[in-house]
C-alpha cells in the first residue's frame, strides 16, 4: 500500500516556474543556496545539510589545515625494545604508530597496536620484531586536498598518512578520522584526551578551534584582545564580519589575520591564525 504524499508547500506559480523555467546549478554557491532552501522547506534537516556542506568543503581544505603537527606526534624509534613499544602504546592509547629512523629522520613504516597484542597472546619464543609487521606509510604533501586524501585512504585501505613539508621533512600526520570530522563534526571515544584549542603549526601559523574563549586566546598569545558581548574568538570574528563567514573568508583583526578553515550553516568550527 502506497503512503500518501504530503501536500506540496509550493504555490502554483512556484511549481509552474520549477517545471518550465528550471535551470541547472552552475556553481557551488548555487548548490549551497539550494541546500539552504531545502532545509527551510523541511526537505532535509540541518544535520544533513551540514554533512553535505562538509563534504563539499573537502576539496577546498588542505592537509595542513587538519594535520597533527610533528611536535605532537608519537614516533617510535626503530631501535626501541619490546617493553618500550608496549609502554608507549599503553600510555598513548593510539592504535597506529609511525616507526622512525631517528638518525636519518626517515619514516620506515607504521605498526599497529594489535600486532603487539598478537605477539603477547602467542607463545613468545623470540623477541618481538616490528619489521615482520611493518606496513608502508603513505607520504603526502601539506598542500594535498582532503578530498584527494580521502580517495587515497580508500584506494590504499589505510587510515594514516605522514605529512611532508616542501623540504621533504616530516611536518605532521593526518588520519582518516581527521578527514571524516570535517564532514560529520568531532568524533570522540572513551580514549580521547582533551586536545588543545590552539595548536602551533610553527612558522607563525596556528590552528584555532572556534569555541576557544577570548580569555584563553589572550593568555596563549600574551595579549588583551578586545571584545564586547562575545565570549569566543569565533564570536568575535563573526561580529567583525557582521555575518556568518564561509570557508576561506579572511579578515585582519587587532594585529591578527584570521582565515576560516571550517564552517557550517550555524557556526565557525576552526580558524587559521597568523600574527600580522
Amino acid at each position: 500500500m502506497n503512503k500518501e504524499r504530503p501536500p506540496s508547500t509550493l504555490s502554483f506559480l512556484q511549481r509552474l516556474k520549477k517545471r518550465f523555467f528550471y535551470a541547472p546549478l552552475s556553481s557551488s554557491d548555487e548548490l549551497l543556496q539550494s541546500l539552504k532552501e531545502a532545509e527551510q522547506s523541511h526537505v532535509i534537516d540541518s544535520h544533513s545539510r551540514s554533512i553535505i556542506e562538509g563534504t563539499m568543503q573537502l576539496e577546498n581544505m588542505e592537509v595542513r589545515d587538519v594535520m597533527v603537527p610533528k611536535s605532537k606526534m608519537i614516533l617510535i624509534d626503530h631501535q626501541a625494545s619490546t617493553k618500550d613499544l608496549l609502554n608507549i602504546m599503553v600510555d598513548s592509547a593510539h592504535s597506529r604508530f609511525p616507526i622512525i629512523n631517528s638518525e636519518q629522520h626517515k619514516i620506515l613504516g607504521v605498526i599497529l597496536a594489535k600486532d603487539l597484542l598478537s605477539y603477547f597472546a602467542g607463545e613468545r619464543e623470540s623477541e618481538f620484531n616490528y619489521k615482520q609487521y611493518l606496513r608502508d606509510a603513505i607520504l603526502v604533501p601539506e598542500s594535498k586536498t582532503l578530498g584527494a586524501l580521502l580517495r587515497d585512504f580508500q584506494q590504499k585501505k589505510s587510515h594514516m598518512a605522514i605529512v611532508m613539508d616542501e623540504y621533504g621533512e616530516i611536518a605532521g600526520l593526518v588520519t582518516l578520522e581527521d578527514v571524516l570530522e570535517q564532514i560529520v563534526g568531532e568524533i570522540e571515544d572513551e580514549h580521547d584526551l582533551e586536545e588543545d584549542n590552539i595548536i602551533d603549526f610553527s612558522g607563525g601559523r596556528y590552528l584555532l578551534k572556534g569555541h576557544t574563549t577570548i580569555e584563553e586566546f589572550n593568555e596563549f598569545f600574551g595579549i588583551k584582545l578586545q571584545a564586547q558581548d562575545v565570549d569566543t574568538v569565533a564570536g568575535l570574528v563573526v561580529s567583525e564580519f557582521t555575518y556568518l563567514p564561509e570557508q576561506a573568508d579572511e579578515i585582519d583583526l587587532q594585529g591578527f589575520h584570521f582565515k576560516v578553515l571550517k564552517a557550517d550553516s550555524r557556526r565557525l568550527r576552526s580558524l587559521e591564525v597568523t600574527k600580522n
